[in-house]
């Protein structure tokens, strides 16, 4: 997965003085690697887990001023379908109609002392573009010392042979508005200006405390620290909740930015983080407004085939064994919720009325 170290009212566009040029060798042979760094390495001296920032900050832009210009088959999305990172990306895309224009590989669920592999089953996707078998041979493409964390998403450039991106918050921006002279949907602006005062608001509340605070949970290696993270956590959600209870999507009647942010975190929030990383206190089953707010979510045309529940189960439970020891996956819970019938949309109708 990958940290998110930008300020939500800033692109950066242009190169970023960061490690890992984009530069390097065509060849994965002879490459070397250090082991995959566990994410329980990056907790500090009080046992909370501290999310490493993203390294390639690269932007693509329309009229290519970045020198990354916007242009169909040139970029390569890599992500994995446990992520709720990646997921963001794989949203907008499908979203956006960029499925011709911007190709797509998926990793295994199951990320090892290797870290992400290409190992094929049922939902992945080889590396059709570099044919690399792991993941982190990509990162050492651009940068045959790079030592650095290798996450997902990842988008790469095919001409340059350059990683331009590897930061989620970043790249959905690009697919929203660089594309549009080729996305099948150019109309769909999830990040509208009249509500980006809005959005940067939720996403400033949301990610310390929901989308990073699960993991602050999981990860925490002191009492102190879960205790902070999980307290933070419920009372954001009870934020939410309640201003969900008034509003159809976080920011009025329509979908945006925000709304993708928080729900590849909600939609694994009941299989996986309530048991998985002790964040226990509710299940967004539970809550009213956001429960029926996920199943919107979730039931929508272009979101609900990016969803892969056996992947994200299989993922966590599997792959954290300091978490997990027995990397055994339950087979709960029941999601039937999900696939009741969504009321929301007449129930605010009537409120309009």
């Amino acid at each position: 997965f990958i940290g998110e170290a930008w300020h939500h009212r800033r692109i950066h566009k242009g190169n970023q003085a960061a490690q890992g040029r984009n530069l390097g060798s065509s060849s994965t042979t002879t490459m070397s690697a250090p082991v995959h760094k566990s994410s329980l390495d990056d907790n500090n001296k009080k046992g909370e887990f501290v999310r490493s920032p993203s390294v390639f900050r690269n932007f693509i832009t329309k009229d290519g001023s970045s020198g990354f210009p916007a242009e169909p088959n040139r970029y390569h999305l890599y992500i994995s379908l446990a992520c709720p990172w990646a997921h963001r990306t794989y949203i907008y895309r499908k979203m956006k109609g960029l499925e011709d224009v911007i190709g797509l590989s998926i990793v295994h669920h199951f990320m090892d002392s290797q870290g992400w592999t290409f190992e094929q089953t049922e939902g992945t996707i080889p590396d059709t573009v570099n044919h690399c078998k792991l993941m982190r041979e990509i990162y050492l493409l651009v940068n045959p010392q790079y030592d650095g964390r290798v996450t997902v998403p990842v988008l790469w450039d095919k001409q340059k042979k350059a990683i331009v991106n590897n930061e989620s918050s970043e790249i959905i921006r690009m697919f929203n508005s660089e594309f549009n002279d080729l996305a099948k949907s150019p109309g769909l602006d999830l990040y509208p200006p009249h509500l980006r005062a809005e959005i940067d608001k939720w996403n400033d509340l949301i990610y310390p405390n929901i989308n990073n605070g699960v993991y602050r949970c999981g990860f925490a290696t002191t009492q102190e620290a879960y205790d902070e993270a999980f307290k933070k956590l419920f009372a954001t959600l009870d934020e939410v909740e309640a201003h969900l209870s008034k509003s159809r999507f976080l920011c009025g009647d329509e979908i945006t930015e925000a709304d993708i942010r928080l729900f590849t975190t909600l939609i694994r929030f009941d299989p996986v983080y309530v048991g998985h990383f002790k964040c226990n206190l509710h299940r967004i089953e539970d809550y009213p407004s956001l429960s029926g707010y996920v199943r919107e979510l979730y039931q929508h045309p272009d979101i609900k085939p990016t969803v892969d529940f056996h992947h994200i189960k299989a993922h966590y439970y599997g792959s954290h064994d300091r978490i997990n020891p027995t990397r055994i996956v339950p087979l709960g819970p029941d999601l039937s919720y999900l696939d009741a019938p969504n009321t929301r949309a007449a129930q605010f109708a009537k409120v309009k009325a």
